[in-house]
């Protein structure tokens, strides 16, 4: 039995047309970082309060360790809970605030003092010690939400997008600083952010939701490079995967505009005969525009005039208007092209995607 399991989870509130979440069935092991993504709406944070016991099961149930927990009290399911809004008590120091929760549980004071003291030292806020929240800055607020969260030792903790609230900056460091908790902790960690950098870069698995609904898990790269769906592969990567309207008939895909590409024995074969409209899906870096490839697939050589770029220092996304849409390369710092330009360029065949018009299943 897998430490957290959750067997056809539902929820669906008083008067609600549709579940918030709907036949949720996944399984997390212990010590793994799971995160949970997807738009507003899509029943990430509901699925997290359930797991905490804010929220009822309406359908289903949740084990925590061997223990359905369908009806136990949140204080009983051995959880800690971080949030976006840090709820620290404005009137107590960073130690206090910290050691709250322990005092209320009756720790003996030297234990409370020894807890304390391991936290501020692991997250670094000694030097804030004595100051109160109005005195921190963002950033430092949220690590005294994780310290209070950690000195409570529990086996899982849930964390309900805790860096939305800080500047960019803070949120490159913050993820850091989570991540290395984790390793060091050890604890079963669940995640819920609709930033899927944040997802990419922490989680062991990512859960990609929409509509109350499990779309696909796995791990990040399995999901960048293997999107089941063409929700996924246009949720995960920034920028976002190309998508074109096509028709494919042998071996001729005949984009909107009139432009054709030849597909390789290989791709053939993946399809399996299919045939007709479809979706054609690419991301910005399998575009191609160096010497090498535009040699190698010259065959398939395509033309298009730079209509933006994006300068992002360690690479520039070109964007272009091409098979009846506006489409984007991600290209290195060293291909440098202005607006009005003409490119040539190559879809990299082993990296296209066809979705079905109807479902929007990769075929792939």
């Amino acid at each position: 039995m897998s430490f957290i399991e959750f067997k056809h989870i539902g929820k669906k509130y008083a008067g609600a047309e549709h579940k918030s979440v709907d036949d949720f069935n996944l399984n997390i092991e212990e010590k793994e970082f799971i995160a949970f993504v997807g738009p507003s709406g899509c029943g990430k944070s509901t699925t997290l309060r359930m797991i905490a016991g804010f929220e009822e099961i309406t359908e289903g149930d949740l084990y925590i360790d061997g223990k359905r927990v369908n009806e136990t009290a949140p204080r009983d399911r051995g959880i800690a809970m971080v949030f976006q809004n840090y709820a620290l008590y404005p009137h107590m120091t960073v130690e206090k605030n910290i050691g709250y929760g322990l005092k209320n549980m009756k720790m003996p004071a030297d234990q409370i003092k020894k807890k304390v003291d391991w936290a501020i030292d692991i997250l670094g806020l000694q030097e804030f010690r004595y100051r109160k929240p109005k005195n921190l800055s963002g950033g430092q607020r949220q690590r005294v939400a994780l310290g209070r969260a950690i000195v409570k030792n529990q086996k899982v903790f849930l964390m309900d997008e805790p860096l939305s609230n800080l500047d960019a900056k803070l949120r490159v460091s913050m993820r850091t600083e989570i991540s290395k908790l984790h390793r060091e902790m050890g604890a079963t960690t669940i995640y819920v952010t609709h930033d899927q950098v944040e997802a990419m870069t922490m989680a062991d698995r990512i859960v990609i939701m929409k509509e109350g609904v499990i779309q696909q898990v796995g791990k990040p790269m399995e999901l960048y490079d293997h999107p089941v769906n063409k929700f996924v592969a246009g949720f995960i990567g920034s920028p976002q995967m190309n998508f074109f309207d096509v028709t494919l008939k042998g071996n001729e895909v005949t984009f909107e505009d009139g432009n054709k590409l030849m597909l390789p024995e290989a791709i053939l074969k993946k399809l399996n005969g299919k045939e007709g409209e479809m979706t054609l899906g690419i991301r910005g870096e399998d575009l191609k525009m160096d010497g090498q490839n535009l040699e190698l697939y010259k065959e398939n050589k395509m033309k298009a005039v730079i209509t933006d770029t994006e300068v992002m220092g360690n690479e520039n996304n070109l964007y272009f208007q091409f098979g009846g849409c506006q489409a984007v390369a991600r290209v290195s710092k060293y291909e440098i092209s202005q607006v009005g330009d003409e490119i040539e360029f190559v879809f990299m065949p082993s990296k296209i995607h066809f979705f079905d018009k109807e479902t929007e299943m990769n075929y792939l």
